[in-house]
């Protein structure tokens, strides 16, 4: 059988946020039900955040979803 999970556990939400912040970006990480937002003004600034979550979370597959350009 195949396991397919859906969202991100609490625990790991609490990380990326954390992350984000300490990383000092001009971004804003909020958890939003099973999946954790970055909003941000510049592109820059959010696909920088894009690259600290994907180092900073190698034990779970992420998607990043509605980037815009």
């Amino acid at each position: 059988p195949v396991t397919v999970k859906s969202g991100i556990p609490q625990d790991k939400s609490k990380q990326i946020q954390k992350a984000v912040k300490d990383a000092k970006l001009k971004v804003a990480a909020s958890i939003q039900g099973d999946a954790v937002r970055i909003s941000g003004a510049k592109k820059d600034d959010l696909q920088a955040a894009i690259q600290l979550v994907r180092a900073s979370i190698t034990d779970l597959p992420l998607q990043f979803t509605n980037f815009r350009d």
